[in-house]
């Protein structure tokens, strides 16, 4: 699979982390019966325990070479366990924010596809497909985004992992959707997924955006979500972060407020994605 780098203005081949293990828990019977003990909401939280224990600091090195992670835009000090690691801080000055209040930017480091907003869209997020009354878990009504904007910003294992608010304003509301178990989709002709991930709503009223809908996807037991859940905030400042297992954002933004970017939107129709840094401009306000 390949994406589109907006720096280097070049298509990569994105490495395939994971696949043989992804193979193994889908395909193979004694995977499956892992993935089943995994999923398990106790089994998940002593991996959690674990992932917050001393214990764990010990994996970040090998994490570090497998996955190629350039340190250097990070904060250096020690870290006390992998989940201290996995939320690390940029040192100062790693990303630039652009404050011009016209300017709509990424929340996050990560790969986007941009999707346009109809009543039958269907979106997939980390093994599962949704339509965007689902991914709100039903409680929000989302008729008028139509013709909008539905951003999906997938955050991969060597990206910083915490991310920020798009522009001024104020939380309406907040949800939290706990993951479960169901059918979903197909991942070849013998097995299927069952699951729903967990997930953080929020309805925002941004300044110069209108309402925004920003939604953090986690794994079904894993990948905790931590959101600040400030009444009202300032472009820029940090929204949340991801503990490992979580790292997809989905950004729904109504009808004539914003005109993104056209490689952005070029690339999506071929379903590339691009990659974006936190704070990086993606569209602009439509006055």
């Amino acid at each position: 699979m390949k994406y589109y780098d907006r720096r280097s203005g070049q298509y990569v081949e994105e490495k395939e982390s994971g696949q043989k293990a992804l193979d193994f828990l889908y395909k193979n019977p004694f995977g499956r019966l892992v993935l089943k003990l995994a999923i398990n909401p106790a089994i998940s939280k002593v991996y959690g325990v674990f992932n917050n224990s001393s214990f764990s600091a010990k994996k970040i090195d090998k994490f570090i070479t497998d996955n190629g992670i350039d340190m250097r835009d990070f904060e250096k000090r020690k870290f006390t366990s992998f989940n201290d690691f996995f939320t690390r801080k940029l040192s100062d000055g790693a990303r630039e924010i652009c404050m011009e209040k016209e300017s709509f930017i990424s929340p996050c480091d990560s790969k986007l596809l941009a999707y346009k907003i109809t009543e039958d869209l269907m979106v997939d997020i980390k093994g599962s497909t949704y339509n965007l009354a689902e991914l709100v878990g039903n409680k929000i009504d989302t008729s008028s985004f139509n013709g909008g904007w539905c951003l999906i910003f997938r955050l991969c294992v060597d990206d910083y992992h915490r991310y920020i608010y798009l522009d001024d304003g104020r939380l309406d509301k907040t949800l939290e959707i706990q993951g479960k178990l169901h059918t979903v989709r197909s991942i070849s002709k013998d097995y299927r997924i069952y699951k729903e991930n967990s997930r953080t709503v929020s309805l925002l009223h941004t300044e110069n955006f209108g309402e925004i809908i920003q939604i953090e996807v986690g794994a079904m037991f894993i990948g905790k979500v931590t959101n600040n859940n400030k009444e009202n905030f300032k472009k820029g400042d940090e929204k949340g972060f991801f503990e490992f297992g979580g790292s997809t954002i989905a950004v729904l933004v109504q009808d004539k407020k914003i005109e993104l970017h056209q490689d952005i939107i070029d690339n999506s129709r071929n379903d590339i994605e691009s990659k974006v840094r936190c704070g990086e401009v993606i569209g602009r306000k439509i006055c």
